[in-house]
C-alpha cells in the first residue's frame, strides 16, 4: 500500500462517522466511473470496532494534529 492511501486510511480512521460518510459521498460522487464501488462490502462495525471508535472520540491524544509541513519532515517527504 502507497504512503498516501495510509495517510487516508488513517485520515477516515480518526473521523466522526458524520464526517466520515460526507467523505464517502465525495469519494462516490468524484470517481464515478460505472461499477467502481459496486463490489465493497458495507460490514457494520462489530464490539471492538465500535469500542476503539469510542476511544478515538474520547481519547484527546487522539485528536493531536500536525501542519502539513511536520508531516512532510515526518515521512522523509
Amino acid at each position: 500500500m502507497t504512503a498516501v492511501k495510509e495517510r487516508i486510511i488513517g485520515a477516515v480512521s480518526i473521523m466522526s462517522d458524520r464526517d466520515a460518510d460526507i467523505f464517502w459521498h465525495i469519494i462516490q460522487k468524484h470517481f464515478t466511473a460505472p461499477d467502481l464501488f459496486t463490489n465493497i462490502e458495507e460490514v457494520e462495525p462489530d464490539e471492538v470496532d465500535l469500542m476503539m471508535l469510542k476511544e478515538i472520540e474520547n481519547n484527546p491524544d487522539c485528536h493531536e494534529f500536525i501542519s502539513q509541513e511536520e508531516l512532510m519532515k515526518e515521512l522523509n517527504l
